[in-house]
């Protein structure tokens, strides 16, 4: 069995942003204008207006301030409420393949490695582009990787399931190095027209270069162990699927675009995510003080702040438990490997820390790395 380590990461972050003022004023508008049209419906009590979104209620919801998007026109018209990114023709990269290639570039210079020395390229996602080919075989070609690559989708928790996957690749012998990329383009399937979860999401791509720990001589985070769980729950759902119109149901069905039932999703996530990490913790006979940093999923700061508290056994002191959800929404299973690249190079040799990704199935993956 060989050791594995975590060598680079990588971020691409689109260019464009929109603000929760921004925002609010493109979901009261689209509000108005569909209050306006059933007027009359809404005065005979058989529909219910739309009510406004505002910016305090967002950042009280969720924490967060703002989000990155491929499209910010689409989405803040109010006639669209949707990113508006052209399709491209079969002989051009597809859109998660291009910011997925820009991550994995970054994780290699991160870490000094050639894409052709790499084994293993995984597209671990929530969504993906297409059914097929698989857009981690056009990642691979695109970077001139070897080896072999293909998708997985585990929605909020695909990047620490990949990460497993290929950490025991490496430790069997099979392949020496890895690439997992998480490019999440979740505006594409927000609806952004609800006004209970149309600030929730953003867009991102995130890569973890992991390799066989081997007279490794740069900087890396020996991957102690991992542990993957899933609880089958109708709670956090999308619908949208190719048998959808095998169905005969074309219209614009809301089940068709990301769904949940928030209230039931805190009570029964957060106990599930917390006992996960303290019984991993358990098993690795690491205490709460035995840790330096928790990188958890970006999802809500409310949810982040209670695991938090609930793993150390106290509020949680600055640094300890990074948020970076402020500044890129939820952006599914990238979340928490941002927040771990942003906030991983003060640890000193010797601390810990646990990268921790959870949402629909339900599902939830850690991963316990030592700076080495």
């Amino acid at each position: 069995m060989f050791k594995v380590a975590i060598t680079g990461t990588g971020v691409f972050t689109p260019s464009e942003t929109i603000t929760n003022d921004e925002l609010v004023v493109a979901f009261n508008a689209y509000a108005d204008i569909q209050n306006t049209i059933n007027a009359d419906a809404i005065a005979a009590g058989d529909v219910s207006p739309v009510p406004h979104s505002s910016a305090d209620f967002i950042l009280a919801a969720s924490g967060i301030e703002q989000r990155y998007v491929l499209n910010k026109s689409g989405i803040l018209d109010p006639n669209r409420m949707a990113p508006s990114l052209p399709s491209r023709s079969d002989d051009e990269p597809c859109i998660m393949a291009e910011i997925g290639v820009d991550a994995c570039k970054q994780a290699l210079a991160a870490a000094g490695v050639d894409a052709a020395d790499v084994d293993l390229v995984i597209c671990a996602a929530s969504n993906h582009e297409r059914a097929y080919p698989a857009v981690a075989v056009e990642i691979q070609q695109l970077l001139g990787a070897g080896g072999f690559a293909f998708d997985m989708n585990v929605a909020c928790s695909s990047a620490t399931f990949g990460i497993q996957t290929a950490a025991d690749m490496i430790k069997s012998g099979s392949i020496q190095r890895a690439l997992v990329v998480n490019p999440e383009i979740c505006s594409a399937h927000l609806e952004w027209r609800d006004r209970d979860c149309h600030f929730i999401f953003g867009d991102v791509a995130t890569a973890t270069l992991l390799e066989r720990d081997e007279d490794l001589t740069g900087p890396h985070f020996k991957v102690n162990s991992t542990r993957c769980a899933t609880q089958f729950s109708n709670n956090i759902r999308n619908n949208n699927g190719y048998l959808r119109r095998a169905h005969d149901e074309m219209e614009d069905r809301r089940d068709m675009q990301f769904m949940q039932n928030g209230r039931k999703v805190f009570k029964e996530v957060l106990p599930l995510v917390s006992q996960h990490i303290a019984n991993h913790m358990a098993d690795e006979n690491i205490q709460a003080d035995g840790l330096k940093r928790l990188w958890l999923h970006q999802a809500n700061k409310t949810m982040n702040d209670y695991i938090g508290k609930k793993v150390l056994g106290r509020e949680p002191e600055t640094g300890e438990q990074p948020n970076i959800l402020q500044d890129y929404a939820n952006t599914s299973s990238a979340g928490s490997i941002i927040a771990f690249s942003q906030n991983s190079d003060d640890l000193q040799p010797g601390e810990r820390g646990i990268i921790c990704s959870f949402g629909a199935g339900y599902s939830v993956g850690s991963v316990i790395v030592t700076r080495a």
